[in-house]
């Protein structure tokens, strides 16, 4: 049995991140492919943690395991737009804000993201992430043994990416990754280099995931990036919410877009032997997605993780897998399955 070595690259976008959920575990049923290297931000951190910690702890098994329990305790969350104790008043309010989103050009819930900032809610604010984060096994997590694993993250500060890996990767740092700064407050890490406390937001302003910390010699060069946010929307958005939300999803698909058009440059240099061999890597990009799909969906359902929708975006996300094993499975560890010009000419 030949066994196909890839890096996985998972990109953040809120509850729509179970369509992750749904690729890794078919991938992790594919025992001719070996996951080797893992870069997650947002939703990919948190899938990438629970996928790390399981293959390192009880292999494929105890990783499919591992997402199966982080998806079930975040559809219990509900909207993470609101505060623990706004639930308590308003135990309908995402239902209420799904229909009034059907029927009215706006949503109760986006508007309240422009109106009240998460610092307004004082010593009430609680992020609902931080209690499923925290039961991650971190030494796993962390561990030497089993694929390389990073994070990123946006410092607030200086606006630059950090990348987390080995010990480094905390509750925090996972935290930091899914920060949503209209959403959680930025999440304050000590920087090791100055000592200094940064603040951090969500990755996926500068790296929605970070492909370049997987051009490590030691690591395959495949690249199997899963998309779920689009990179291309037929519609142009007319209303407020579907102006920002697409004004968001350009800004999280930019740096990836970047790494791509640098990845293809190098790749040229090198197939016209404008470098030395080994002096850099060729790296070999493939896509997993459902555009259409992720066309389907509004981006309130990112922040309402109901167990229905995510059950939905699993199997979606097990089909849009088979199909790329199918169709492109052949090209891993040969050739990219992926022109990159197209995405960024």
């Amino acid at each position: 049995m030949t066994v196909r070595r890839i890096n996985v690259a998972l990109q953040g976008g809120g509850a729509h991140g179970a369509f992750t959920w749904g690729v890794l575990d078919r991938l992790l049923e594919d025992e001719t492919v070996e996951i080797a290297g893992i870069s997650g931000t947002s939703a990919g951190a948190l899938n990438g943690a629970a996928l790390k910690a399981g293959l390192v702890t009880g292999g494929r098994d105890a990783a499919r395991a591992n997402l199966d329990w982080l998806w079930e305790q975040l559809g219990a969350v509900g909207d993470m737009r609101l505060a623990h104790w706004f639930r308590a008043f308003l135990p309908m309010a995402g239902i209420w804000n799904d229909l009034t989103e059907r029927l009215a050009p706006f949503s109760p819930m986006a508007t309240w993201q422009r109106v009240v900032s998460p610092y307004d809610y004082g010593w009430f604010y609680a992020n609902p992430l931080e209690p499923v984060v925290a039961e991650f096994h971190s030494d796993a997590v962390c561990h030497t043994d089993g694929p390389f694993f990073c994070v990123a993250a946006t410092n607030v500060r200086s606006g630059k990416i950090r990348v987390f890996t080995g010990n480094e990767i905390t509750t925090e740092a996972i935290l930091a990754s899914a920060c949503l700064p209209t959403v959680f407050q930025a999440v304050e890490i000590a920087d090791p280099a100055t000592g200094r406390m940064e603040a951090y937001w969500d990755g996926g302003y500068t790296g929605n995931p970070a492909l370049f910390p997987l051009f490590d010699p030691a690591l395959p060069r495949d690249i199997v990036v899963v998309s779920i946010n689009p990179f291309v929307r037929d519609a142009v958005p007319k209303t407020v919410i579907e102006v920002q939300d697409r004004i968001n999803e350009i800004s999280f698909n930019t740096s990836l877009l970047r790494e791509f058009r640098a990845i293809n440059f190098v790749n040229k240099l090198i197939a016209g032997k404008a470098v030395a061999e080994g002096v850099m890597k060729d790296v070999l990009v493939h896509i997993v997605s459902d555009d259409d799909l992720m066309d389907a969906l509004t981006a309130s359902s990112k922040m309402t993780p109901w167990p229905g929708l995510l059950l939905a975006l699993k199997e979606a996300g097990r089909a849009a897998a088979d199909r790329f094993l199918a169709e492109d499975g052949a090209n891993l560890n040969v050739k990219s399955s992926v022109e990159l010009p197209s995405l960024f000419g």
